[in-house]
């Protein structure tokens, strides 16, 4: 829970900074992109609880972010998704990162409304719902609650 909280204020705190501190433009609605970073980082959380689980110590958790979080960079579209090899870009859609970086890409580029990023919103919330429930089911496995 206090991982939550802080990732959520972290969050805020980056996209009012870079707008109004910054002044990195938002063609779109900047509650669209603090709704779309926020998200994203309750995903990283609820990411992380799941890593946790299969973790002795933290040293094993920093040992699982190369595998999570490096694949996570191809898709994000810093390399453009569909120039990808051998269909490589259909996994795209599994990645948490691709919903929130195509959703500023709309928000911020673009100036794309909050409606127009609600698809977007709706992956990264499943993802969150689905990450949760796949937490609750290994902390019932490996660590009888």
């Amino acid at each position: 829970m206090g991982f939550g909280i802080f990732a959520v204020a972290q969050s805020i705190f980056v996209v009012i900074y870079s707008r109004y501190v910054l002044g990195m433009p938002i063609n779109g609605s900047i509650m669209g992109a603090i709704v779309l970073m926020v998200l994203l980082a309750l995903v990283a959380v609820v990411v992380g609880a799941v890593v946790s689980v299969f973790a002795n110590n933290e040293f094993q958790v920093v040992q699982f972010i190369p595998i999570i979080v490096i694949p996570q960079i191809f898709f994000s579209g810093l390399i453009p998704v569909d120039t990808l090899p051998l269909h490589l870009d259909k996994l795209a859609f599994l990645t948490p990162v691709y919903y929130a970086c195509s959703g500023l890409e709309l928000v911020m580029v673009r100036g794309g409304s909050f409606t127009d990023i609600l698809p977007y919103c709706g992956a990264l919330v499943a993802f969150i719902v689905v990450l949760f429930l796949l937490n609750v089911q290994l902390l019932r496995k490996y660590i009888s609650i």
